[in-house]
């Protein structure tokens, strides 16, 4: 077995690798995860949640695959940069 670095060596996986395969019969009987742990299911965050103050919409935009490459370029914050020039482009102040 290939074991990928990432904190578990070959010896953890020696301690765990007596845990039988999963059968077809295993998975008819398992239980979707909100049914088997509701409690936990409901306090996991789902999402970014909603914003205190929102000051933006969420939209869906199809961009040319130029245009895209140019803004994400420019590194972290490309869709506030977007956002930057079409404020602009619109004559929209802050």
């Amino acid at each position: 077995m290939t074991v990928k670095k990432r904190g578990y060596g070959t010896k953890d996986m020696r301690e765990v690798s007596d845990t039988p395969e999963l059968t077809k019969e295993d998975f008819a009987k398992a239980k979707p995860f909100a049914e088997a742990l509701p409690d936990l299911a409901k306090s996991i965050r789902k999402g970014r949640g909603p914003n205190k103050a929102p000051t933006k919409t969420l939209v869906s935009l199809r961009l040319s695959p130029d245009v895209l490459t140019h803004f994400k370029s420019k590194g972290p914050g490309w869709q506030s940069k977007i956002d930057e020039v079409l404020r602009k482009a619109a004559g929209v102040k802050r």
